[in-house]
């Protein structure tokens, strides 16, 4: 498949144990990035309620959803614990400090 690769800022845009919101066609994408640097891409939006992942707190390949306290896997987009549900996830590359997702492998998830 081709990939659509999307220039999205710098890993330094990102603080640590942070997030931003990607705004793109396909709707809001969080990307993540974690303590040792790993940076991930899911959707904006909590399989519970909708909530925004990009505001919620980081820690170690996860994230918690600010609303309900969901926890989600960054690296499968699963909910983890007794919870059930998943997000998208979105590929990722990093080059240098540059920082790229791939919007085709959305499109076709979406298709």
């Amino acid at each position: 498949m081709n990939m659509n690769w999307i220039a999205i800022g710098s890993i330094a845009d990102i603080p640590p144990r942070g997030a931003r919101c990607v705004v793109t066609p396909q709707g809001k994408i969080a990307v993540f990035r974690t303590a040792d640097d790993q940076v991930f891409a899911i959707d904006d939006h909590c399989p519970h309620k909708g909530g925004p992942l990009s505001q919620g707190i980081v820690h170690g390949a996860a994230v918690t959803c600010p609303l309900h306290n969901w926890v989600i896997s960054l690296e499968t987009g699963k909910a983890l614990g007794a919870d059930e549900g998943s997000v998208r996830t979105i590929p990722v590359r990093i080059e240098g400090e540059r920082l790229f997702i791939a919007l085709a492998a959305l499109a076709s998830k979406a298709a």
